[in-house]
């Protein structure tokens, strides 16, 4: 599985937007995705309120201060500007709560003849996205390290990394659903660079403020796709 299949998978998400059922998630999603961009950043802000005195220089945005910044009249275009950053955390925190409804949507409408799935538990579900939320921050305050020293190419490593992270989280859910936490793992692991791909080719996009609303969404699905075509191909 290559590109091509991974940007087929992509266009067969897009053409399912027309669908009543696939809108009302991806509105719901939306109105989540602006509630836990606002949080993301109302948090970031008293953060930086917290640590630093004054204010600091976020690259590709410019000085950001604490809590006074949240109450100005610029507000909207900062946290537009931050969702840069931030959408990946949201997108992370988003898969857990509407995969299933995604992942039901995609599958009846293009795979009628699977039999019915088991609904993944919503405790082992909100436990799996704590720890891999975890693990996202972890990975992304160290990764502020090789920013130093990756000058023009810092949006590449940012890709690169939330894309191996989001890969590794949405294709594990969707797989979880139709194989069990052990054999999703199997798969994700002999397929984990084709899996990298679809993962940074989606966090690219989150790095576009608006879009980045409905990648999320779009995600959900298009790792659908991608996990049926992987599980037909292996033995």
């Amino acid at each position: 599985m290559g590109f091509g299949v991974i940007f087929s998978s992509f266009l067969r998400a897009l053409s399912q937007l027309g669908d009543r059922r696939f809108r009302r998630v991806m509105a719901l999603g939306i109105l989540l995705a602006v509630g836990l961009l606002a949080g993301a950043y109302a948090g970031f802000l008293w953060l930086i309120e917290s640590l630093v005195p004054g204010s600091v220089e976020i690259p590709f945005v410019g000085p950001v201060g604490g809590i006074d910044t949240l109450l100005g009249w610029g507000s909207l275009l900062l946290m537009l500007g931050l969702s840069v950053f931030l959408m990946v955390p949201v997108a992370s925190a988003f898969s857990g709560l509407f995969l299933e409804d995604i992942a039901d949507a995609v599958e009846d409408r293009f795979y009628p003849a699977l039999p019915p799935v088991q609904p993944l538990r919503l405790a082992d579900t909100l436990v799996d996205n704590l720890n891999f939320l975890g693990l996202l921050i972890a990975a992304n305050v160290l990764a502020l390290l090789l920013y130093a020293f990756a000058g023009p190419f810092i949006p590449v490593v940012f890709w690169a990394l939330n894309g191996w992270l989001l890969g590794r989280e949405y294709f594990t859910l969707v797989a979880m659903r139709r194989l069990g936490r052990e054999r999703a793992k199997r798969l994700r692991s002999e397929n984990m660079g084709r899996i990298w791909l679809a993962g940074t080719l989606m966090a690219a996009p989150l790095s576009i403020p608006l879009v980045n609303l409905v990648i999320p969404v779009l995600g959900v699905a298009t790792f659908t796709h991608i996990f049926h075509r992987l599980s037909a191909q292996s033995p």
